[in-house]
C-alpha cells in the first residue's frame, strides 16, 4: 500500500548522510584505513597503547600501581622540601611578597633606588680641602694636590 519514502531530515540526522553503503566500497574503504593505519610503536611513542608486556587484564592494574607508585615518591620528596624561610635565608627565593609577575620590576626598582641613593651620598660627600680643614686628612693625604 505504502511507498517507501525517501528518510526525513532532522535534528538528528541533519548533514548526514544515510545512504546506504555497497559492500565493496565499505570493503576499499576499510582497507584504504588498514593501510594508513599507524604502527604500533608509533602508538606507543605517542602514549596511545602502553607501552606494556603485561597481559591487558592485568594492564590497567600495573598501571594503576606505576601511578600510586609515583604519587608516594612526589609525596616523599615534598616531605622533603625545605620550608620558604629557609630557601630566602640561603638566597635561593627572593625576600618579597610581591607576585612572581612583578619581582623582576620589584628587584629591577630597588636596584636603580640604590643607585639614585649612592649617586646623592656622592653628591653631598665633602671636598678633600673641607676634610683637611676639619683635621680628617693631612695635607699630604690630599687626593687632588699633585706630588
Amino acid at each position: 500500500m505504502s511507498a517507501q519514502q525517501p528518510p526525513t531530515l532532522t535534528t538528528e540526522n541533519a548533514g548526514i548522510d544515510i545512504s546506504p553503503i555497497s559492500p565493496a566500497d565499505r570493503r576499499n574503504s576499510l582497507e584504504k584505513h588498514l593501510q594508513t593505519r599507524p604502527e604500533e610503536q608509533d602508538l606507543k611513542n605517542r602514549h596511545i597503547l602502553l607501552d606494556t608486556n603485561a597481559a591487558p587484564s592485568l594492564q590497567a592494574k600495573a598501571l594503576e600501581l606505576e601511578r600510586q607508585r609515583a604519587t608516594d615518591n612526589l609525596k616523599k620528596g615534598l616531605g622533603k622540601r625545605p620550608e620558604r624561610g629557609e630557601l630566602v635565608d640561603r638566597n635561593i627565593l627572593p625576600d618579597s611578597t610581591a607576585a612572581p609577575s612583578l619581582q623582576g620590576h620589584q628587584k629591577d626598582l630597588e636596584k636603580h633606588m640604590r643607585a639614585d641613593s649612592l649617586e646623592k651620598q656622592l653628591q653631598n660627600r665633602p671636598k678633600p680641602d673641607e676634610l683637611v680643614k676639619e683635621g680628617i686628612l693631612q695635607a699630604d693625604e690630599n687626593p687632588i694636590t699633585t706630588s
